[in-house]
């Protein structure tokens, strides 16, 4: 029973930090080479991809923006540009188009290095791309950014499970327990009756068997015999 309980503790442990690592904000130390825009048939209801820009028809065919840039070591790096609106994720981004111009008028500035704040995997044999949310002009590739909201999310999270888990705790202790001691207690004495009750019942045998053997050996005139 313990290992089934472990086993779904750890399977549930393993999704919610996998929706951890995606939803929550990180930062890519960049520099933008561009913009695009791409129209592209989104399926609907995917998790992948938000929403069109806010007031706008909501089409499963639609305009997608996408900023690029690249990294320090050369690599590309590709991010989508959609709003989120007020739906989740809740990052409430409404400025997917002021986005795309500061992301513009980066590309013109040479050697600019900016910090791309953005949520999501880029995994290229599905077409995923993170959004970006907030574009930052940082003073260089090797820049240090401590991320503080990260930090306070999980430890806010963190406290709420404990805190959490202390309440079913003491619930359980207070009220769960006692009931399965009892429990425990009845069967453990009801088995011991049981047993007792067998032991008498095989010695009621034994004399009966024994009472039937002598009877039988003294109307055909035999002994017992001898070990």
């Amino acid at each position: 029973m313990k290992a089934v309980k472990w086993f779904f503790a750890f399977v549930a442990f393993i999704l919610i930090a996998t929706m951890l690592n995606y939803f929550l904000p990180s930062r890519d130390i960049v520099k933008i080479n561009g913009t695009d825009v791409k129209r592209m048939d989104i399926s609907k209801g995917s998790p992948f991809w938000d929403r069109p820009d806010a007031g706008t028809n909501r089409e499963a065919t639609r305009d997608v923006r996408f900023i690029n840039a690249e990294r320090a070591n050369g690599k590309a790096r590709v991010y989508r540009n959609e709003d989120t609106e007020w739906s989740f994720p809740f990052y409430f981004k409404f400025d997917s188009g002021d986005l795309n111009a500061q992301a513009q008028s980066l590309a013109k500035q040479d050697e600019q290095w900016v910090a791309v704040r953005h949520y999501g995997w880029r995994i290229k044999l599905f077409s995923i791309f993170p959004n970006a949310t907030s574009i930052k002009k940082v003073s260089g590739p090797d820049v240090f950014l401590i991320p503080w909201f990260n930090i306070v999310f999980l430890s806010l999270l963190a406290f709420i499970l404990f805190s959490i888990w202390r309440v079913i705790n003491r619930w359980k202790t207070k009220n769960v327990d006692p009931i399965t001691d009892k429990i425990e207690e009845e069967l453990s004495e009801a088995a011991k009756t049981v047993s007792e009750h067998a032991d008498a019942a095989g010695d009621s045998l034994a004399k009966q068997g024994s009472a039937i053997g002598r009877f039988w050996r003294k109307l055909f005139g035999t002994t017992k015999p001898k070990a």
